[in-house]
């Protein structure tokens, strides 16, 4: 008889053994690669500019439209992380760079996200002609546009602010800039990014409407998705329609929460500045189960060899342990050189708008359109201010006790993701009725949408409150406001600035469409240089346009660099956590 040439029984290594948690997270895998594969072949469909895509208002369709608008954010949130990392992490390590990447940063969280709706989408439809995925590509871009800002905001100032003994002891091992950063920074820098992740999702939803409404050549393109349909039934006036989209936003919300938030912020807990034994750590079922299953264990095993064999092939040649590294030489004249050449290029774009916008617009509506966006500044700041003071005691409250934060975490996501838009008809009607103050009541809705943004970094920074600070603070018995002045304030006050300083560009923002609202026939006007370009885009004046979003982003540019980098400068050199 021949003998068999397979073994009865066939030896895996222990780790490779699949356990009972397999049974479990292979399934679950195995439906979401299921679902993201059908959503990746729907957003690639053949299409051509002018053919009408179905959309529809009955409720049996949300969950379809739920998997678009998931996977539109999805990708914009791994874009904005990419462009995150990067982005913030030169402008942090290169002081020449930074002169120009922040300024930047503070124009582009300024330019309305139809600005670059109406920039980018044609660009896009051309990279795939035929096919629907230019049209998808554009929607991503500007959702990638409503979350990458704070995130970038966030992760700059974490980089900035990381403590002296960290660097001295990275120093003390003679770490390399890759090593430092991937050792240091980034795990340092790690819990308040998700927290912003989680703002920059709920951000998306809110601008979700405006990125899935696109128009191009005068046609406009509704892609499937929840926002499309939320415009489709504020057109048609559909309450009930408007009521199944929000319990849909809803459900969108726990699935992000549950699937991807939760188990980001249990992992990233081991993160923590410090920790203490007893003290509440985040959990989350779903990274239990992804980390007992050794199925699971063994594929994101192979990201990390690839990582531990990139950190020697950077490591810094030519230093000894104990002797000091050579410090980089300063130059003067190199500054102010490069601050020179910043000047010209400045003057010079100053300089080719005016010309542009001159020919349409005489000198004297230039001055009126600066005192307009005084007046949205003045509401702006106004806002900010309110909100700080609601929402920083919360922030605190909540970020100092983790069991509640897991619970609030979720409502605080719907809230910020719940579109604002569907509350001007409200406004309008309400403004009307009791014959309210436009130029007051209107500018509440400046604010509906980006508060969140101080809420969140809020929570970040107290649950970031090392242990032992607060031990000494209970020691010395601080109490009350005095608690507040000496302990939990500088504690937050970098994650506060961050938070601040976003909600203000997203108020900015924000003003274009809070400043001029609809309901029907009845129409609303704040002044404001919101109003006026929404005024301007309406009647397709580019000069007044150009002119409009110019002066904007000059007044943010403004007070970016006269308040918020003082009070940055100020969280770095008197307040970082050491």
């Amino acid at each position: 008889m021949r003998p068999s040439i397979i073994p009865a029984t066939i030896s895996f290594a222990p780790e490779l053994r699949p356990n009972a948690w397999d049974l479990v997270a292979l399934p679950l895998v195995l439906v979401v690669l299921w679902v993201l594969a059908f959503g990746g072949a729907q957003m690639s469909t053949p299409y051509n500019l002018g053919d009408p895509l179905p959309l529809s208002l009955d409720p049996s369709h949300l969950p379809y439209y739920l998997l678009r608008s998931g996977m539109r954010m999805g990708a914009g949130m791994i874009c904005s992380v990419l462009f995150t990392l990067v982005y913030a992490t030169l402008a942090a390590k290169s002081r020449y760079a930074e002169k120009i990447l922040i300024p930047i940063l503070d124009v582009l969280q300024s330019i309305p996200i139809l600005g670059f709706l109406s920039i980018t989408v044609t660009g896009f439809i051309s990279l795939f002609p035929g096919n629907l995925l230019g049209v998808e590509c554009a929607a991503i871009f500007a959702i990638f546009t409503s979350q990458a800002w704070n995130m970038t905001f966030s992760f700059y100032q974490s980089l900035r602010t990381v403590p002296f003994d960290l660097q001295e002891a990275a120093d003390m091992f003679h770490l390399s800039p890759w090593q430092r950063f991937w050792r240091l920074e980034l795990p340092f820098a790690m819990p308040p990014l998700i927290w912003n992740m989680m703002m920059s999702v709920s951000g998306g939803w809110f601008f979700v409407v405006a990125s899935e409404a696109i128009t191009v050549s005068g046609q406009q393109i509704l892609l499937p998705g929840i926002g499309s349909y939320i415009s489709l039934a504020i057109s048609n006036k559909n309450l009930a329609a408007i009521g199944w989209a929000i319990l849909t936003m809803l459900v969108g919300i726990i699935l992000y929460d549950q699937l991807l938030f939760r188990p980001l912020v249990a992992w990233a807990d081991k993160f923590k500045f410090e920790t203490t034994p007893g003290e509440e750590i985040p959990t989350s079922r779903l990274l239990t189960v992804l980390q007992r299953s050794r199925l699971m264990r063994s594929i994101g095993a192979a990201p990390g060899v690839l990582w531990n064999v990139s950190l020697p092939l950077f490591r810094r040649r030519g230093d000894s342990l104990g002797k000091p590294s050579a410090r980089r030489r300063e130059f003067s004249w190199v500054d102010k050189l490069w601050n020179t050449f910043l000047a010209l290029v400045a003057a010079y774009a100053l300089i080719r708008v005016g010309e542009f916008v001159k020919t349409e617009v005489p000198l004297g509506e230039v001055w009126r359109v600066c005192l307009m966006a005084l007046a949205t500044a003045t509401r702006v700041l106004v806002l900010i201010a309110i909100a700080s003071l609601i929402w920083v005691p919360i922030g605190v409250w909540i970020g100092l006790r983790p069991r509640w934060a897991q619970t609030v975490q979720p409502i605080a996501q719907f809230l910020a993701a719940f579109p604002a838009n569907l509350m001007f008809p409200v406004a309008v009607i309400l403004i009307l009725k009791f014959h309210l103050s436009v130029e007051i009541w209107t500018s509440p809705l400046m604010i509906l949408g980006t508060q969140w943004y101080i809420l969140f970094n809020v929570i970040a920074g107290a649950s970031a409150i090392p242990t032992d600070f607060k031990d000494a603070g209970g020691n010395f018995g601080l109490k009350g406001w005095l608690k507040w002045k000496r302990l939990i304030l500088p504690a937050i006050f970098s994650s506060y600035v961050t938070g601040a300083i976003t909600a203000s560009g997203g108020s900015w923002n924000a003003s274009i469409v809070s400043e001029l609202v609809s309901w029907g026939n009845d129409t609303l006007t704040a002044t404001g240089v919101g109003s006026y370009i929404a005024d301007a885009t309406a009647k397709g004046d580019f000069p007044r346009i150009a002119l409009g979003i110019c002066v904007m982003c000059l007044f943010v540019m403004l007070f970016n660099r006269q308040l918020w980098r003082r009070l940055y400068r100020l969280a770095e050199e008197r307040w970082r956590i050491d």
